[in-house]
């Protein structure tokens, strides 16, 4: 069943069943977690679904998807891709990843709507090889951000990281919530010069009873299509497949937010301006002046 006729944009963060990681991140829940065949069966028939729901839809919609695995590596997620992204009405399409997956599948997922959210994790693979998959990307012209998470024993990487990618490739950096207290004004100043953002990802956000654009023109969705309005409040909003989705404009009923897909979409932030057409795939619109 689809939507009522809608106009206006529509970003969707979906996130499956999928818990499976090909690596093992030692501050990971889901580190070399594997999914059973039927598991994994399971998330691609979801995928398919909501594949087609977006097929039937006719507004502009841009999704996000944020895995709590790796996804990327997966056949289905390719083919999901390949066919959202040749859809009229999907303007774009994101997702989380951390570009372990071949150079073939990189080419076969290229599409002037395609933008990933690549992460660099040191302690599970070379800087070498991760910088040949962003040069794979920057050849054939797909849209890309490189993250990092800031854990105080790979300041030196990702300071090697920053001055190894081109100028025009934002390097996000993401505060480690366990060592945030222990950073010393030295690190503090590395990190800032590195990624200019830092400083918005630093903060516990206060947001009870202020506004948010999740739940009206940005909402998260699972694999059986249940609606919330983010992926940390779980109130349901209802289910796209059934007809019972109701945006809401009610303000975040939260104490507060502290990770970027969630505070990026609070009005009094005014990260919207900066990040513009790339705010899904976390690039600043500094850094593409073509817009898209």
């Amino acid at each position: 069943m689809g939507m009522a006729v809608n106009d206006s944009p529509l970003s969707i963060l979906y996130r499956g069943s999928l818990l499976s990681c090909n690596y093992d991140c030692g501050y990971c829940p889901f580190a070399k977690s594997q999914d059973s065949r039927e598991a994994l069966q399971k998330d691609a028939t979801a995928l398919t679904r909501f594949v087609h729901w977006v097929s039937q839809q006719t507004r502009p919609i841009r999704i996000l998807i944020t895995p709590w695995g790796e996804a990327l590596i997966r056949r289905y997620y390719q083919d999901a891709i390949i066919a959202l992204c040749q859809m009229p009405q999907v303007k774009r399409v994101a997702i989380q990843t951390n570009l372990s997956l071949s150079n073939t599948a990189l080419q076969r997922c290229h599409s002037p709507k395609l933008a990933l959210w690549c992460t660099y994790h040191p302690s599970q693979t070379s800087q070498a090889r991760f910088l040949e998959k962003c040069q794979q990307l920057l050849t054939l012209g797909t849209r890309f951000s490189v993250g990092m998470v800031a854990n105080r024993d790979e300041l030196q990487a990702i300071a090697q990281m920053r001055q190894a990618l081109p100028n025009n490739i934002y390097l996000w950096v993401n505060a480690n919530r366990d060592e945030q207290a222990q950073y010393l004004p030295s690190e503090l100043a590395q990190l800032h010069s590195i990624d200019h953002l830092f400083e918005h990802n630093l903060h516990y956000y206060p947001s009870l009873g202020k506004p948010c654009h999740t739940g009206d023109s940005v909402i998260s969705v699972d694999a059986s299509g249940n609606v919330q309005r983010c992926h940390f409040v779980k109130h349901s909003l209802g289910n796209l497949y059934d007809g019972s989705f109701q945006a809401t404009q009610a303000p975040c009923p939260n104490t507060c937010c502290d990770c970027h897909i969630g505070y990026i979409h609070m009005p009094e932030l005014a990260l919207q301006p900066i990040f513009q057409n790339g705010l899904l795939e976390r690039i600043p619109h500094i850094y593409d002046a073509a817009d898209t």
